[in-house]
């Protein structure tokens, strides 16, 4: 295993890799035995990376349980990872041929039905990290809280945290709870900036947070070049690329890993190449003026 800097999200809670994968393809692949998704989980051991993304509803609730296969097969793959999982989000979907209207749920009861639920699939003892997948405009944050202090209480899940937020959902929903929240999984990238402006990197500073980024290269929109933004960062980011010896997803990466927030880019891919090139980010150092300057490209104007 290669040597990668880890993140540390507070007492309980193992140290994260610097980088995590997403799981959220895993359902995408053409191929989604037990043995290819291991050998996707081996791929990221081999980086160091140890961090593996979920969510109850990825892959139309199936992402879970093909992971949960995979580790059934080779016990020996849970004791080297930590599991984050999300709960709340309500899909349409056939699994759930009678539900009217996508919706969110934080009550107590479906809290506490998909951590176990989690457990089940994904085969694994305790889950390293839940987080409530979206802000609930419904929410009693007092039965919130308490559900999940439950969770941590009773070894379901050693660390609660949360994601998309915004400060005052965050700050609303830690009032009440005794257990402290870890993160806020949220989207940052070149595409996706606005997360360092309106206060959500801020405030998780302000606590020694570390944040978590959802889709860092934009789902793949960041190198589409029909997209304007693309198209003016493609040449800077091809030539930071060739002085790293590193593919350009690399350096927008490491743009994200550069910030002092220590932020943990969540990369979801099923290529095998690039599964097998997402720790060339840490090969890529950027300086103050080149972070401000891949921004400027990104927003295509100068900052105030």
């Amino acid at each position: 295993m290669t040597d990668m800097p880890t993140i540390a999200m507070g007492d309980g809670l193992p140290p994260m890799s610097r980088l995590g994968y997403g799981c959220w393809r895993l359902a995408d692949d053409p191929d989604t035995s037990p043995s290819a998704v291991a050998r996707k989980i081996r791929m990221c051991f081999d980086q160091g990376i140890t961090t593996f993304d979920h969510a109850d509803i990825y892959g139309d609730y199936r992402c879970e349980s093909l992971f949960g296969a995979a580790m059934a097969g080779d016990p020996g793959l849970a004791s080297r990872m930590q599991v984050v999982t999300k709960c709340g989000i309500m899909l349409k979907s056939p699994a759930f041929p009678n539900r009217r209207v996508k919706y969110y749920d934080t009550s107590a009861a479906h809290i506490r039905a998909s951590a176990e639920t989690s457990l089940k699939r994904l085969g694994v003892e305790v889950i390293d990290l839940m987080l409530i997948h979206r802000p609930d405009p419904f929410m009693d944050h007092q039965e919130t809280a308490a559900a999940l202090d439950a969770l941590v209480d009773d070894g379901l899940a050693r660390g609660i945290g949360v994601s998309n937020f915004m400060p005052s959902d965050f700050d609303l929903l830690q009032s009440a709870m005794k257990h402290r929240l870890r993160t806020n999984q949220i989207e940052i990238g070149l595409l996706a900036r606005s997360a360092f402006t309106n206060g959500q990197i801020a405030q998780l500073q302000m606590h020694g947070l570390a944040p978590m980024a959802w889709s860092p290269l934009g789902g793949g929109a960041l190198f589409d070049n029909g997209n304007p933004a693309v198209a003016r960062l493609s040449a800077r980011l091809a030539e930071i690329a060739g002085e790293h010896n590193v593919m350009p997803e690399a350096v927008a990466l490491a743009w994200i890993i550069a910030h002092p927030a220590s932020i943990m880019p969540v990369v979801g891919t099923n290529n095998q190449e690039r599964i097998a090139r997402i720790g060339d980010s840490l090969k890529v150092g950027l300086d103050r003026e080149t972070w401000y300057e891949l921004w400027t490209l990104a927003d295509g104007k100068e900052i105030p």
